[in-house]
């Protein structure tokens, strides 16, 4: 049996895709932080069938939870303090995400102006689709 030890102060995500875990560890850039990460990855789940798992020992105000809501906003956030659940925070999809996705579209603003953020506003959220905030407005000033 695998045992990982309970963290003191952190945050472990819970319930996410099998498989996606190191996809999301690269997107919240954990590795550019310097605290404890356990990867737990296809762990049985009588709600998923197979699930990742990410506990992490940092403060939670490291984690983007924009992103994180962008990644998949059915993964559960549990918030840790002395050992202790105290806090389960709910994900939703973001109204607006910043520098995560990149526009397809060879003729937006974003691929000329290298300084430019990457920004996509939730245009349909029963779809989930997300659309360039450059192009839509471009888009709507030509009709």
């Amino acid at each position: 049996m695998l045992n990982v030890g309970a963290i003191t102060e952190g945050f472990v995500l819970d319930h996410i895709k099998a498989g996606k875990s190191m996809t999301i560890y690269h997107d919240l850039k954990l590795d550019k932080l310097d605290c404890t990460v356990a990867i737990i990855k296809n762990a049985r789940s009588n709600k998923m069938g197979k699930k990742d798992i990410i506990k992490v020992e940092c403060p939670i105000e490291m984690l983007d939870l924009d992103i994180l809501g962008f990644i998949d906003h059915n993964i559960t956030v549990n918030i840790i303090k002395d050992e202790k659940i105290v806090e389960k925070k709910e994900l939703k999809l973001p109204e607006r995400i910043v520098n995560v996705i990149k526009c397809k579209n060879p003729r937006c603003i974003t691929s000329i102006e290298q300084g430019l953020d990457h920004v996509f506003v939730l245009t349909d959220p029963k779809k989930e689709i997300y659309r360039c905030m450059y192009c839509e407005q471009k888009h709507r000033n030509s009709k």
